[in-house]
């Protein structure tokens, strides 16, 4: 044995011995990783509209009437790619939402729509 191996025989290596140097950050091993940042909700740096924005204010200049009338000509307007029940995507998105919830589970708390 030499020198340099019996420096740090008796020690733990995780605790006590010498590390290894260099970078141990996750972009060493990933560097082409997805960007989180879309997760980054209900924070201060995700709010596009700014912090001086008034949702109630800006609520009250909407004309709830036209919102109705977009939706109501959005759920009846039958696309090529995706055909409407009896003239109405309701049922789609009924139907939708049931497949998606799925059991809940109050045990481990699984299961069900997020």
């Amino acid at each position: 044995m030499t020198q340099e191996n019996t420096a740090g025989a008796g020690k733990c290596p995780v605790m006590h011995g010498s590390q290894p140097r260099g970078t141990t950050a996750n972009q060493r091993w990933w560097p082409n990783q997805l960007n989180l940042k879309v997760l980054d909700q209900n924070s201060p740096q995700s709010n596009p509209m700014g912090g001086d924005f008034n949702y109630a204010e800006e609520f009250k200049t909407l004309d709830l009437e036209a919102v109705k009338a977009d939706l109501m000509a959005l759920m009846t307007d039958s696309q090529d790619w995706c055909g409407r029940d009896y003239g109405h995507y309701g049922g789609l998105f009924i139907r939708m939402a049931w497949h998606s919830a799925g059991t809940y589970r109050i045990g481990d708390g699984r299961g069900g729509a997020a």
